[in-house]
């Protein structure tokens, strides 16, 4: 009897402390949004003392959390997503340019998402990637669930334009940024039960400078009071279509806080805002040097706003330097998620700082670099590019240079900036010897672009900008267009190729081929749209105006594994022309 008493006792100990319950709650990872602007300087929002526009919906973001004053990112949009991405530096990835295959993240680099993916997140990414378009460097192959909008660089046309959803082409609806928005909506209705990463890398202020009508007309006769202080002549009318741009962006990061907010999921999401550069034209920019392209403080430097109700303190301002290589290892580090990656990361987690916990703060280094040019930065200090040194602390707009006054602290920087040059930069254009992918064994499309291909003949490119560009003039039996592939696995593939061609131009036949695999079709049906985007653009653009392009069914081509020359030309031309280029599409069929 006491035997019994004793085991009903320790059953009912156990039951009052849970541990036999299988029904008790756990504590759900917090879900991450990470914005991503393209080309909004450090100066284009209200938060960061310019009147001229309006933005309280990210500046919500700063008063509800934590703010990095000192936050850095590369020049330009590919290098810095890279080190977003991988937490590595861009030079170590293999992008060295933002087109042409330049862009591209290794393939044996790790995401944040692939990490993130491991540990149980839903993870999606809506908008422009710019780190690789062929899988496996296509964002469905580094981590993400779901992916649509474009992978190229920039877009020429933001209503309605082409894009892409999991590698399917399909057609946009409506301004880009709000379509891009309106999935991430989507996104996170489907999926706010489980931890979720919704990676927006939107496509504005990028040129070419288009915005909707409601945020123009508010902008278009406005009196600015922030000008630049650069000795170029500001464009105006530039810098308000960019304001209204990122405008229009602050309207859609209200549209995804409320529905954070709405959902009750606003202390259990980690939200971040920043963009890839300095701005893309002079415009007030607090005073620094430099715009995007440039090494120096206004090229590099990005707002930084970081979110996580009750736990960032509110207001938190931080002085300590942080870049993108920091973002995948602090996230980690707020999460309690352990990473692995094939190669160590370059960035530091800045956790503790985030929630108040103690941290040892370094003077440590961080580089920048674009086009041959290197700056450093430390806490204090920035040694340019032509090796001036300036107390950034009290000269953001690099005019005092104390590199004479300071020889050996300008010789430790310049040591510094050799020694990151010489261990990091390992991927140029010259040694590259990465093709262009097809058939890797978990995707079904695959994209070949004219951006990516070579014209030969007479052929030429619709514009010096490569990304958004079409291939025109195609006008002899000689002409050719050629990528260089590495088909990683032998397959079947259906392939399409998007044209223009003119009813008084119909009838050419053209080839496919590669090695011994050929496949040919004849273009008989006419479809001659008109260059659109112009309708569109509050500034004269210089990248490519665009069509509409239809697909040609050219069959189904058999492409042995291994590396090799992809060749379309036309067999016949009955008349003065083939057609107008747009891409490939590849589906396999295996």
């Amino acid at each position: 009897m006491a035997k019994n008493l004793l085991v009903i006792f320790i059953i009912i100990l156990n039951l009052s402390c849970g541990k036999l319950s299988r029904n008790e709650p756990t504590v759900k990872k917090p879900n991450i949004i990470l914005f991503l602007a393209d080309d909004q300087g450090w100066g284009d929002l209200s938060s960061s003392g310019n009147n001229n526009l309006s933005t309280p919906n990210i500046d919500a973001l700063k008063t509800n959390g934590a703010t990095f004053n000192n936050f850095y990112v590369q020049p330009v949009c590919s290098p810095t997503r890279a080190e977003i991405l991988t937490g590595r530096y861009f030079t170590l990835t293999g992008v060295y340019e933002t087109s042409s295959g330049g862009e591209r993240i290794n393939m044996n680099e790790t995401t944040i998402a692939e990490i993130l993916k491991k540990a149980d997140y839903h993870t999606a990414a809506f908008g422009k990637w710019h780190n690789g378009m062929q899988p496996p460097y296509h964002p469905n192959s580094k981590g993400f669930d779901e992916y649509y909008g474009f992978a190229s660089g920039h877009w020429g046309n933001y209503f309605s334009p082409m894009l892409e959803h999991n590698g399917a082409l399909v057609k946009g609806n409506g301004f880009l940024v709000d379509d891009l928005t309106d999935k991430g909506l989507e996104f996170i209705e489907n999926n706010n039960a489980e931890p979720f990463f919704l990676y927006l890398p939107y496509n504005t202020p990028h040129s070419p400078m288009q915005v909707p009508d409601e945020f123009w007309n508010k902008m278009k006769n406005k009196s600015l009071n922030f000008l630049s202080d650069a000795n170029d002549d500001e464009d105006l009318q530039f810098t308000k279509a960019a304001l209204a741009m990122v405008e229009n962006i602050d309207y859609n990061v209200g549209r995804i806080t409320d529905k954070i907010e709405k959902l009750n999921l606003e202390d259990n999401t980690i939200i971040i805002y920043l963009s890839d550069n300095g701005p893309n034209a002079y415009r007030w920019n607090g005073n620094m040097k430099g715009k995007k392209g440039s090494v120096d403080e206004g090229g590099v430097r990005t707002p930084f706003y970081i979110q996580w109700t009750k736990h960032i303190p509110k207001g938190l301002e931080l002085n300590e330097i942080a870049g993108g290589i920091d973002i995948l290892p602090t996230l980690c580090g707020l999460l309690s998620i352990p990473y692995s990656t094939e190669f160590p990361v370059d960035g530091e987690d800045l956790s503790a700082l985030l929630l108040g916990n103690k941290f040892e703060s370094k003077d440590r280094f961080l580089f920048n670099h674009w086009n041959g040019k290197t700056s450093v930065r430390s806490q204090k200090y920035r040694l340019d590019n032509e090796n001036r040194l300036y107390d950034i602390t009290v000269d953001r707009a690099q005019k005092n240079d104390i590199s004479n006054e300071n020889p050996n602290l300008a010789n430790k920087f310049l040591e510094a900036k050799r020694k990151w040059e010489n261990e990091t930069i390992t991927t140029t254009k010259q040694n590259d010897d990465r093709a262009f992918t097809l058939g890797y064994p978990k995707a079904i499309y695959t994209q070949l672009p004219a951006r990516d291909g070579e014209a030969h003949g007479t052929i030429e490119r619709s514009n010096r900008w490569p990304n958004d560009s079409f291939f025109t003039n195609w006008n002899s039996v000689n002409d050719s267009i050629t990528w260089k592939v590495d088909v990683l696995e032998e397959g079947n593939f259906q392939v399409e190729m998007y044209y223009t061609c003119p009813p008084k131009d119909l009838g050419s036949i053209v080839e496919l081929s590669f090695g011994d695999s050929k496949i040919k079709a004849k273009i008989i049906e006419a479809f001659d749209s008109p260059l659109v985007g112009k309708e569109h653009d509050r500034v004269l653009r210089m990248e490519s105006y665009v069509k509409e392009f239809k697909p040609l069914n050219l069959g189904i081509i058999t492409l042995p594994k291994g590396k090799g020359t992809l060749t379309l030309k036309a067999l016949e031309m009955p008349n003065k022309a083939v057609a107008d280029f747009r891409l490939l599409q590849f589906k396999k069929l295996d």
